[in-house]
Protein backbone atom coordinates (compact mmCIF):
# COMPACT_ATOMS: atom_id res chain seq x y z
CA UNK A 1 0.00 0.00 0.00
CA UNK A 2 1.45 3.57 -1.11
CA UNK A 3 0.67 6.49 1.14
CA UNK A 4 1.41 10.26 0.47
CA UNK A 5 4.56 11.24 2.89
CA UNK A 6 6.80 14.49 2.80
CA UNK A 7 10.15 14.55 1.93
CA UNK A 8 12.57 16.17 4.22
CA UNK A 9 13.04 19.43 4.16
CA UNK A 10 16.53 20.94 4.38
CA UNK A 11 17.65 21.27 8.06
CA UNK A 12 17.84 25.07 8.25
CA UNK A 13 14.23 24.67 8.06
CA UNK A 14 13.66 22.22 10.97
CA UNK A 15 12.48 24.79 12.91
CA UNK A 16 10.32 26.69 11.53
CA UNK A 17 7.12 24.75 13.02
CA UNK A 18 8.21 25.09 16.39
CA UNK A 19 8.84 29.31 15.56
CA UNK A 20 5.20 29.30 14.74
CA UNK A 21 4.19 27.49 17.69
CA UNK A 22 5.71 30.05 19.72
CA UNK A 23 4.33 32.61 18.09
CA UNK A 24 0.72 31.30 18.45
CA UNK A 25 1.96 31.16 22.20
CA UNK A 26 2.85 34.99 22.20
CA UNK A 27 -0.29 35.74 20.11
CA UNK A 28 -2.47 33.83 22.89
CA UNK A 29 -3.51 31.32 19.96
CA UNK A 30 -5.94 29.07 22.47
CA UNK A 31 -7.70 27.39 19.64
CA UNK A 32 -6.31 25.81 16.87
CA UNK A 33 -8.78 24.23 13.72
CA UNK A 34 -7.23 21.99 11.13
CA UNK A 35 -7.22 19.49 8.34
CA UNK A 36 -4.56 17.14 9.00
CA UNK A 37 -1.54 18.05 7.12
CA UNK A 38 1.90 16.70 6.81
CA UNK A 39 3.20 20.11 6.16
CA UNK A 40 1.78 20.95 9.26
CA UNK A 41 2.42 17.74 11.14
CA UNK A 42 5.31 19.02 13.61
CA UNK A 43 3.36 21.96 14.56
CA UNK A 44 0.24 20.25 15.08
CA UNK A 45 1.89 17.62 17.38
CA UNK A 46 3.05 20.81 19.30
CA UNK A 47 -0.34 22.14 19.63
CA UNK A 48 -2.34 18.71 20.81
CA UNK A 49 0.64 18.46 23.52
CA UNK A 50 -0.13 21.77 25.03
CA UNK A 51 -3.25 21.44 27.38
CA UNK A 52 -3.44 25.27 27.11
CA UNK A 53 -4.84 24.70 23.07
CA UNK A 54 -7.94 23.06 22.03
CA UNK A 55 -7.59 21.75 18.94
CA UNK A 56 -10.15 20.61 16.84
CA UNK A 57 -9.57 18.19 13.62
CA UNK A 58 -12.17 19.48 10.92
CA UNK A 59 -14.01 17.23 8.38
CA UNK A 60 -13.65 19.98 6.19
CA UNK A 61 -11.65 23.50 5.99
CA UNK A 62 -14.29 25.84 5.93
CA UNK A 63 -15.56 24.45 9.25
CA UNK A 64 -12.67 26.46 10.73
CA UNK A 65 -13.66 29.57 9.52
CA UNK A 66 -16.73 29.15 11.74
CA UNK A 67 -14.95 27.83 14.63
CA UNK A 68 -12.68 30.56 14.27
CA UNK A 69 -15.89 32.77 14.56
CA UNK A 70 -17.56 31.35 17.50
CA UNK A 71 -13.75 31.55 19.60
CA UNK A 72 -13.83 35.25 19.17
CA UNK A 73 -17.15 35.77 19.43
CA UNK A 74 -16.45 33.58 23.19
CA UNK A 75 -13.45 35.65 23.60
CA UNK A 76 -10.75 33.53 22.25
CA UNK A 77 -8.04 33.67 19.55
CA UNK A 78 -7.58 30.82 16.97
CA UNK A 79 -5.71 30.05 13.87
CA UNK A 80 -6.78 27.81 10.92
CA UNK A 81 -4.14 24.98 9.76
CA UNK A 82 -4.70 23.92 6.55
CA UNK A 83 -3.28 22.83 3.08
CA UNK A 84 -3.64 25.25 -0.30
CA UNK A 85 -6.10 22.74 -1.94
CA UNK A 86 -8.07 22.84 1.36
CA UNK A 87 -8.20 27.08 0.61
CA UNK A 88 -11.03 26.51 -2.04
CA UNK A 89 -13.48 24.66 0.48
CA UNK A 90 -13.36 27.97 2.09
CA UNK A 91 -14.31 30.61 -0.17
CA UNK A 92 -17.79 31.08 0.36
CA UNK A 93 -17.57 30.79 4.65
CA UNK A 94 -14.96 33.91 3.80
CA UNK A 95 -17.76 36.11 3.67
CA UNK A 96 -18.40 35.56 7.66
CA UNK A 97 -15.28 36.88 9.01
CA UNK A 98 -15.22 40.03 5.95
CA UNK A 99 -19.07 40.99 7.11
CA UNK A 100 -18.65 40.62 10.65
CA UNK A 101 -15.56 42.05 10.61
CA UNK A 102 -13.29 39.32 12.53
CA UNK A 103 -9.90 38.38 13.07
CA UNK A 104 -9.53 34.92 11.04
CA UNK A 105 -5.73 33.89 10.86
CA UNK A 106 -5.13 31.20 8.32
CA UNK A 107 -1.60 29.57 8.27
CA UNK A 108 -1.10 27.37 4.48
CA UNK A 109 1.26 25.37 3.68
CA UNK A 110 1.44 25.09 0.07
CA UNK A 111 0.70 22.23 -2.86
CA UNK A 112 1.05 22.19 -6.44
CA UNK A 113 4.36 23.94 -6.89
CA UNK A 114 8.01 23.31 -6.79
CA UNK A 115 8.66 19.54 -7.51
CA UNK A 116 4.52 18.73 -7.04
CA UNK A 117 4.00 14.69 -7.67
CA UNK A 118 -0.01 15.18 -7.95
CA UNK A 119 -1.55 17.27 -10.76
CA UNK A 120 -4.54 17.63 -9.39
CA UNK A 121 -2.71 20.04 -6.72
CA UNK A 122 -1.56 22.50 -9.29
CA UNK A 123 -4.86 24.17 -10.19
CA UNK A 124 -5.70 25.43 -6.59
CA UNK A 125 -1.65 25.86 -5.41
CA UNK A 126 -1.35 28.48 -8.39
CA UNK A 127 -4.64 30.38 -7.41
CA UNK A 128 -4.54 29.89 -3.64
CA UNK A 129 -3.46 33.37 -3.22
CA UNK A 130 -5.30 35.28 -5.89
CA UNK A 131 -8.51 33.38 -4.69
CA UNK A 132 -8.04 34.72 -1.21
CA UNK A 133 -7.49 37.90 -2.07
CA UNK A 134 -10.66 38.07 -3.96
CA UNK A 135 -12.34 37.27 -1.27
CA UNK A 136 -11.12 40.09 0.83
CA UNK A 137 -8.20 38.39 2.82
CA UNK A 138 -4.92 39.90 3.29
CA UNK A 139 -2.45 37.48 2.20
CA UNK A 140 1.69 37.37 2.73
CA UNK A 141 4.00 34.77 1.80
CA UNK A 142 6.87 33.03 3.11
CA UNK A 143 9.20 31.07 0.19
CA UNK A 144 12.37 30.48 2.50
CA UNK A 145 12.57 29.26 5.92
CA UNK A 146 13.75 32.61 7.82
CA UNK A 147 10.95 34.16 6.01
CA UNK A 148 8.18 31.84 8.13
CA UNK A 149 8.22 33.40 11.67
CA UNK A 150 7.86 36.83 10.47
CA UNK A 151 5.95 36.47 7.95
CA UNK A 152 3.43 34.07 10.26
CA UNK A 153 4.23 36.81 12.84
CA UNK A 154 2.78 39.87 10.36
CA UNK A 155 0.03 37.59 9.80
CA UNK A 156 -1.16 37.19 13.41
CA UNK A 157 -0.81 40.99 14.11
CA UNK A 158 -2.63 41.84 10.70
CA UNK A 159 -5.61 39.74 11.95
CA UNK A 160 -5.75 41.02 15.31
CA UNK A 161 -5.62 44.77 14.68
CA UNK A 162 -7.78 44.66 11.86
CA UNK A 163 -10.35 42.17 12.45
CA UNK A 164 -9.96 40.83 9.04
CA UNK A 165 -8.90 37.37 7.68
CA UNK A 166 -5.52 36.85 6.80
CA UNK A 167 -3.61 34.16 5.64
CA UNK A 168 0.69 33.10 5.17
CA UNK A 169 1.19 30.98 2.65
CA UNK A 170 4.38 28.38 3.26
CA UNK A 171 5.73 27.81 -0.30
CA UNK A 172 6.17 24.03 -1.11
CA UNK A 173 10.69 24.79 -0.96
CA UNK A 174 9.83 25.13 2.42
CA UNK A 175 7.75 22.46 3.66
CA UNK A 176 9.26 19.96 1.01
CA UNK A 177 7.64 18.19 -2.33
CA UNK A 178 5.54 15.45 -1.35
CA UNK A 179 6.03 11.81 -3.06
CA UNK A 180 3.73 8.63 -2.99
CA UNK A 181 5.76 6.45 -0.57
CA UNK A 182 5.50 3.01 0.73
Amino acid sequence: MQRDTLESAPDAAADWPDQIYGLLKQHGIRQVALVPDAGHARLIRRCLADNDMQVVTLTTEEEGIAMLFGAWLGGEKGVLLMQSSGVGNCINMLSVPIAHRTPCPMIVTMRGEFGEFNPFQVPMGNATGAVLEAMGTLVKRADTPEDVAPTVDATLRLAFNTFRPTATLIGQRVIGAKTFGK
